[in-house]
């Protein structure tokens, strides 16, 4: 299918079998923000993850035609602030060609029904500072920069040195 704008875009729960789909698009999005040495999942991780006995995560891919073209991944979270639970947009991806078309918007809204259904009280996510097409098309849908938080993360050694000051068995 040619790029250009289609008649109709179409939004699917992503399934066990879209697990290699998942993976190639998770590499594509880490090319676009030029973290492809960050991506170490595989098919088997990503199958457990989100199809296995415990997911922890949702995927959404989003289709032009029959055409796969990009994917939502998101997870519940909790707002202490609110006592209630909220969704974490972990990834929002449109392929290149399909930018631009209301896909992305689509795939956005798609997951902001999810939130409402649920009864999240709010829907939250990253954004690289540097990717202006992002900044901007998430602030013409009316979401708002919290640039009084400062994102950490443990990963790796750290993560495991911290986890070693613990009593806790993390074993079972």
């Amino acid at each position: 299918m040619s790029a250009g704008k289609p008649s109709q875009f179409r939004v699917e729960r992503g399934t066990e079998r879209d697990v290699a789909l998942i993976l190639r698009l998770i590499k594509e999005l880490a090319e676009y923000e030029k973290l492809p040495h960050e991506v170490a999942a595989t098919e088997a991780g990503l199958r457990e993850s989100l199809f296995g006995e415990h997911p922890a995560a949702e995927v959404l891919i989003g289709h032009a035609g029959t055409e796969p073209a990009g994917f939502a991944v998101f997870f519940q979270n909790f707002s202490t602030f609110l006592g209630r639970s909220g969704l974490y947009l972990e990834d929002l991806y449109v392929v290149p060609e399909w930018r631009k078309h209301g896909l992305g918007r689509l795939l956005l809204a798609h997951v902001a029904a999810i939130a409402v259904e649920r009864g999240c009280g709010r829907l939250e996510w990253s954004v690289l500072d540097w990717n202006e097409p992002a900044l901007r098309f998430y602030q013409r849908i009316g979401a708002r920069a919290m640039d009084e938080w400062t994102v950490y993360r443990l990963t790796g050694d750290a993560l495991k040195r911290l986890a070693s000051d613990s009593a806790v068995d993390t074993t079972t």
